[in-house]
């Protein structure tokens, strides 16, 4: 029996067409081919100084072919969906193998994948003139929040994506993938001085997630982040105990930690985790997880980028280090099982293993405990951006707000200030960790090797017990 899916009819292929292009993919040896069908709208609207400054709605389409010979990938692309050219690009992928007898496709089966971002109505079916009262209603909102706000600056975008993976190896996975940001910008002016902060709200959800409630809380988020520089000064600077706040502050374990957990660095030897599996690398309270099953947050998937049904990997258990994320090669490299992480930015490209959604969980302490137990030194709160080395782990990270503690106290919000230090070490650094567990909803986009994807972020309020901050020397 033939199969059956909307989506064979949307990009216009049957199953005899996708035989065709693997068969052509394997034909000179390559041991594994897919390929990788996309069809993406998307939607961007653009509010400053209240006018609308940029609108458009885009499509892009096609079909992304790779073929694989041990730890080798050959990858073409074509934004045509016409045989011809479908073959043509399965035959410049093919070239990574040579001379070995083809090996022949299976027959695929259509997957059975979970639904995580169930809508009330598919982004196609919102018009433009429900979208632009959502950013003045915005601008309205925040500029009635305190008369030093003099400009607001919104945009707004919105993406329907449908994907279709189908494997040399009889996989056939398809999804449809929801997505919507709404970010603000907020400048406010006292006595000649402008300070500036913003907020974001991002999920894979539809147009009902978009409540009063919800843009109501990120606007007031941004205005007092804003507002709260006027009385902000940089701390001192020097080594000592840094708290990451809840939520935001998980950028940091993303980067400095996350990145070297992903098992293409470790399967190259370039991350210092490389050789630590089953190790100790952190205190008995610290287990990170990175989830793709979490409804409609940013990061998660139905299945991957590789046809690979999501789950929910533990990365670090009790302080010990159980897991890579692994696409196909690196879990075939490592003889273990597929974790749902092959991620790529668009047709274009071919997948790697990536983060989703990337958090710690609560541990045993509470916050007020664990503020009461800094002598000197500050919380870090909102993080605007940041450098890693992710083969040894060395970052250092702007924060945007935060607090200064003196004798167990938060006693003045600071700004302006850099946090240096190395992700592994900072790790085993980690001395309480509060049952306050936390996702940042701040549309994160994650970058590797030319690609962008979305993510996700969390972590509990968490004492490092020494990092070296930036602030001023006195």
């Amino acid at each position: 029996m033939a199969i059956t899916h909307p989506f064979l009819e949307w990009f216009g292929i049957d199953e005899t067409v996708m035989c065709r292009v693997l068969t052509e993919a394997m034909g000179r040896g390559a041991e594994y081919a897919d390929l990788y069908f996309e069809h993406a709208r998307r939607t961007s609207i653009s509010l400053e100084d209240g006018i609308i400054s940029r609108a458009s709605t885009g499509v892009d389409q096609g079909v992304g072919v790779r073929a694989v010979m041990g730890d080798q990938v050959g990858y073409a692309f074509s934004e045509s969906l016409e045989l011809e050219a479908m073959l043509k690009a399965a035959r410049v992928a093919a070239t990574i193998a040579s001379g070995q007898k083809p090996a022949e496709p299976q027959a695929v089966k259509l997957r059975e994948v979970p639904n995580r971002y169930r809508l009330a109505r598919d982004w196609d079916g919102v018009g433009v003139t429900e979208r632009l009262p959502m950013l003045r209603k915005v601008e309205t909102l925040v500029k009635g929040m305190d008369p030093a706000i003099e400009n607001v600056s919104v945009s707004w975008s919105d993406g329907d994506e449908r994907v279709l993976v189908a494997t040399s190896d009889g996989t056939l996975a398809a999804d449809r993938r929801p997505m919507a940001a709404l970010h603000l910008s907020v400048t406010a002016q006292k006595n000649g001085v402008r300070q500036s902060n913003g907020g974001a709200l991002a999920k894979r959800d539809g147009f009902e997630a978009f409540t009063d409630e919800a843009v109501a809380k990120v606007c007031r988020e941004a205005v007092a982040r804003t507002m709260i520089l006027f009385e902000a000064k940089r701390p001192p600077a020097g080594e000592m105990p840094v708290i990451l706040a809840a939520g935001a502050s998980g950028i940091l374990l993303h980067e400095a930690i996350g990145h070297g957990l992903e098992a293409d660095f470790n399967r190259k030897g370039t991350s210092i985790y490389a050789s630590m599996l089953n190790q100790k690398v952190a205190p008995d309270f610290v287990t990170v997880v990175d989830d793709g099953t979490q409804e409609h947050e940013r990061g998660a998937l139905n299945v991957d980028d590789e046809g690979n049904v999501t789950e929910k990997t533990v990365l670090i258990e009790n302080g010990v280090l159980r897991s890579y994320l692994h696409d196909r090669i690196s879990a075939k490299h490592y003889g273990a099982g597929a974790t749902g992480s092959g991620r790529r930015e668009s047709f274009r490209h071919a997948p790697l293993p990536r983060m989703r959604s990337t958090y710690m969980l609560g541990g045993p302490h509470s916050y007020d405990e664990i503020v009461k137990s800094v002598d000197r030194g500050i919380i870090a709160e909102h993080f605007t951006n940041g450098q890693v080395q992710i083969g040894a782990g060395d970052f250092t990270f702007y924060v945007k707000n935060g607090w200064l503690i003196e004798g167990g106290k938060i006693t003045a919000p600071i700004k302006d200030v850099n946090i240096i230090g190395n992700g592994p070490e900072a790790l085993k650094n980690v001395v309480m960790a509060a049952n306050d567990p936390k996702l940042d909803s701040g549309g994160w986009v994650c970058g590797k090797a030319g690609q962008g994807v979305p993510v996700s972020i969390g972590i509990p309020s968490v004492l490092v017990k020494k990092l070296t901050v930036g602030g001023v020397h006195g």
